[in-house]
């Protein structure tokens, strides 16, 4: 017998029956070689230590060692053996642990404990030291922080998966490919499941209001964050209006997802055509949709909070077969509640069912859906005029529970479903497919009385009116498809993705306008509005009554390809694409009280070439500089004085920064600085009065600085800091301003148009410069309070222009958030499982505008407290 071999028997009956039987099936990938019995040893692996000091055990000379690494992200099994060789650490695991399994990279000095860490983060395994041995395992099936239990969990950090606390260190919406977002080169912030708990979010915006780049609640109450229709497109990325994607493929959706289906949301800040297609520059935002967990997961919750908010949901995940290849999830939610505004209310159910098949070990489908109803949707509902809100009014300040509408006419009534599809197939370990599909319709019918656009009355009390009525339908049919190859050309490693998309858009949707009756702002009288829309049903005409009936079909197809390319600590991102975009519109307008009527069809096809190039570089001790460039187009329609199609408008990016994991503690530290111009943006020809050139430029420059960190398991913090510089760079347009004046007319209290000024060099409206937020969540680790958490936020807005002309200010604002969460298991096992959670916004009701519109003004949200209880067995 060989020797080694005799030693290794020899060792293994030395020690306890207990460890003799976790030993006993570990071969060592020595004996391996030196037996040729790799197939047969398939399912277990020991990495053989090397020769240790005389007098220190080997696993405490591998401990406290510094060693120079230099191993590349790989197969994991690969990284082990590497580690092993260049350490001389023994490593014990089944190797059915490691099977699809990559490692991250590590480079630079660091004990093997550091580069144990590194290797296997995001793997789903951990390791602890058996003497001379370190034993790999799989994590918990459920994550455990502080006193919340967080059940059905992925097997690895997923890059679609709720993340871990408030840091994710993966994502597929940065590249399409699973990829650490310090290897990215651009700005990516996502928001976790856990930060959305914590919170207590209940839209779209409020899940938004700590992420940097992004000013979401511009438009006040007015929205809930739909990604199109009318309040939809509200949030503003680095000075530009969004675009929101769910699952990598655009929303055109005018009803808003709800957060209890959304597993995580991501922020890509700057330009993102190269994957993506049209958008503008700033930046995009991707939901992600709650897809079956790999562990079971049984969820209610019953909640309540002012305003008569009272709300049950529910959350199942678990396997079909016993096999688990075949798993289920379901999500529901039913809310009822008033609102803020007087009259306005806000109902909604919904429901969210997927499976996940894995139909072998190669191939896996995901199908989704969801639909949700909403019969009364409760936006709308914060357009107050500016005197008596911004300004002073003649009788004080207005509330915030004003409702400037006519109760038994304003309601908005929405219907929202899609269903979609992900497909995988590896072909081997080096090409693989991946599909991305979803159908997606939205229907809307809402009739408002609402503020009129100017200012109010010369007796400084009564505001003019005006009524509409809009059903629109919407219909969304998007696929992507993409070739991802992983290969090698020496020691260089490319992760390649070739890929196609398509969407289709078409609308449907009719328009009714007239003026109606003014309202005192002091002393509202409803009652007596009719509509005069001059159809059957819907008022006789008069001169204000206006109609209009269109349809839009919209088409995009883009061709992209993108190769990350690494070698030791660098990584470099390049890409490219070509999209062609259609358009065919059709719309009549009429007058009903005229009797006449005009209609216009509107042909329309262009294209646009987009693409990026970037590079990081890890330093030893986890720090990342990068650098990129990249660029965005979005069409335009409309020709200019010689009959000359217009071209899109084209963004273009630099941007550079540092990107930080430290090795001791779970965290994402993010520095950024950018510079984005939008060319080819219309604007009035001088030459020709009526018509556009495309000589206009919009321009954005600032920073941004985040920290997403689990400090320990009952620690965890997010901060930001944003400075944004968005101006009107290029311009032939000129803007009239509005000033407050308080000379003007008899009453004093007026807002007075002024006199057209250039639009060049005025900075963008609705845009703050700085930005600041930190929240902060603690749970106490033990004694009698042990499982009570507490939480505390500051968000803070600076100033902002309330019109293009730059005419007057919007003041800045700080507004605190706080919470509560108890574990009633912790006190007793019976109640394992029960956590309440109380939590509130606006901790000091602070009154304040978010942002004007000539002489109206959008109200921020008052206090708003909110309480749930969940149950999870």
């Amino acid at each position: 017998m060989h020797p080694k071999i005799a030693k290794a028997g020899a060792d293994l009956l030395s020690v306890n029956p207990r460890e003799r039987a976790i030993r006993a099936p570990l071969v060592t990938l020595s004996l391996m070689r030196m037996l040729g019995l790799t197939t047969a040893l398939a399912s277990v692996a020991v990495v053989p230590v090397k020769a240790a000091s005389a007098d220190i055990p080997a696993s405490t000379a591998a401990v406290e060692r510094k060693f120079t690494l230099n191993i590349p992200a790989q197969k994991l099994s690969s990284a082990l053996v590497a580690l092993s060789n260049a350490t001389g650490t023994q490593l014990a695991y089944g190797t059915q642990l490691s099977d699809g399994l990559r490692s991250s990279a590590i480079s630079g000095t660091m004990s093997v404990n550091a580069a144990l860490a590194q290797i296997l983060n995001g793997t789903g395994l951990t390791y602890r030291f058996n003497g001379n041995t370190v034993v790999l395992t799989k994590t918990a099936a459920s994550i455990t922080l502080g006193p919340v239990r967080v059940q059905g969990t992925y097997g690895m950090e997923n890059p679609r998966g709720p993340g871990v606390g408030y840091v994710a260190q993966t994502t597929m919406s940065g590249t399409k490919t699973d990829t650490p977002i310090r290897e990215i080169p651009n700005s990516i912030y996502v928001v976790t499941k856990q930060q959305m708990q914590d919170q207590q979010v209940q839209n779209l915006t409020e899940a938004l209001r700590y992420t940097p780049g992004i000013y979401a609640e511009g438009m006040g109450q007015q929205t809930n964050g739909a990604a199109a229709g009318f309040g939809g497109g509200s949030f503003m990325q680095r000075g530009f209006s969004s675009s929101q994607f769910i699952d990598g493929l655009i929303s055109n959706s005018e009803v808003a997802l709800d957060p209890s289906f959304i597993e995580r949301v991501e922020t890509i800040n700057g330009p993102t055509s190269v994957m993506y297609g049209q958008a503008a520059p700033g930046g995009i935002i991707n939901e992600s949709l709650k897809r079956p967990t790999d562990t079971p997961l049984r969820n209610v919750s019953v909640g309540f909070g002012n305003w008569n908010r009272y709300q049950a949901t529910f959350d199942v995940s678990d396997k079909i077969t016993s096999s688990g290849n075949l798993k289920y999830r379901i999500a529901g939610i039913g809310v009822s509640q008033d609102t803020q505004t007087n009259y306005v209310r806000y109902h909604r159910v919904g429901v969210s069912p997927s499976i996940d098949w894995k139909i072998d070990d190669k191939t896996d489908l995901t199908l989704i859906g969801n639909y949700v109803y909403t019969p009364e949707d409760g936006a709308y509902s914060s357009y107050l005029p500016a005197v008596g809100t911004l300004f002073p009014g003649k009788y004080g300040r207005l509330s915030r529970h004003l409702f400037m509408g006519e109760p038994g006419w304003n309601n908005h009534k929405e219907t929202g479903g899609l269903f979609e599809y992900l497909f995988s197939h590896q072909f081997n370990s080096h090409l693989s497919f991946h599909q991305t599909f979803r159908y997606e319709e939205s229907r809307t019918n809402f009739s408002y009385v609402y503020t009129k656009y100017g200012a109010l009355d010369a007796d400084g009390v009564t505001q003019p009116r005006v009524a509409f009525a809009v059903p629109n339908t919407t219909r969304t049919v998007a696929l992507d498809s993409h070739l991802l190859g992983k290969y090698r050309t020496g020691e260089v490693r490319h992760t390649a993705v070739v890929g196609v998309d398509f969407w289709d858009y078409h609308s449907n949707g009719q328009y009714y306008r007239s003026d109606a009756n003014s309202l005192n702002i002091y002393a509202p009288q409803y009652g007596s509005f009719t509509p005069h829309f001059g159809y059957p049903g819907m008022g006789s005409a008069d001169a204000t009554s206006w109609s209009w009936f269109g349809r839009d079909a919209y088409e995009q197809v883009g061709v992209y390809f993108q190769d990350q390319i690494r070698y030791k600590g660098l990584t470099v991102t390049v890409g490219g694409r070509e999209d062609w975009f259609s358009q065919n519109s059709w719309s009549q307008s009429n007058f009903p009280y005229t009797s006449t009527s005009s209609t216009t069809t509107s042909p329309f096809s262009t294209k646009a070439f987009t693409w990026r190039a970037g590079a990081t570089y890890e330093l030893d001790f986890g720090l990342v500089p990068y650098f990129s460039y990249a660029t965005s187009f979005q069409p335009q329609t409309g020709t200019d004085v010689e009959g000359h199609t217009f071209k899109p408008t084209e963004g273009k990016q630099f941007e550079a920064g540092l990107k930080y994991k430290p090795r001791d503690f779970d965290a994402l530290f993010t520095a950024s600085a950018f510079h984005i111009d939008q060319t080819n943006v219309l604007t009035s020809d001088p030459q020709n009065p009526g018509y556009s050139i495309q000589t206009g430029q919009m321009t954005s420059k600032g920073f941004e600085v985040s920290a997403q960190a689990n400090i320990t398991k009952d620690l965890r913090i997010l901060a930001s800091y944003t400075y944004a510089d968005v101006r009107y760079s290029k311009s032939t347009d000129t803007t009239v301003p509005y000033y407050y004046d308080p000379t003007s007319y008899e009453s004093g209290y007026h807002m007075r148009e002024g006199v057209a000024v250039p639009l060049k060099g005025k900075y963008a409206e609705a845009v703050p410069r700085n930005m600041t937020s930190m929240f902060v969540n603690y749970a106490l680790p033990a004694g009698k309070l042990r499982g009570l958490q507490f939480n505390f936020g500051a968000r803070y807005v600076g100033w902002t222009y309330g019109n293009t002309a730059n005419s007057f200010k919007i003041p800045a604002f700080i507004l605190f958030d706080t919470g509560v969460r108890y574990d009633f298991g912790k006190a007793a096992s019976f109640l394992k499982g029960l956590v309440g959670q109380v939590t509130i916004s606006n901790l000091t009701n602070k009154y304040y505008i978010t942002s004007c519109g000539t002489a109206q003004c959008y109200i921020g949200q008052g206090r708003r407290v909110y309480g749930n209880l969940t149950y999870n067995w």
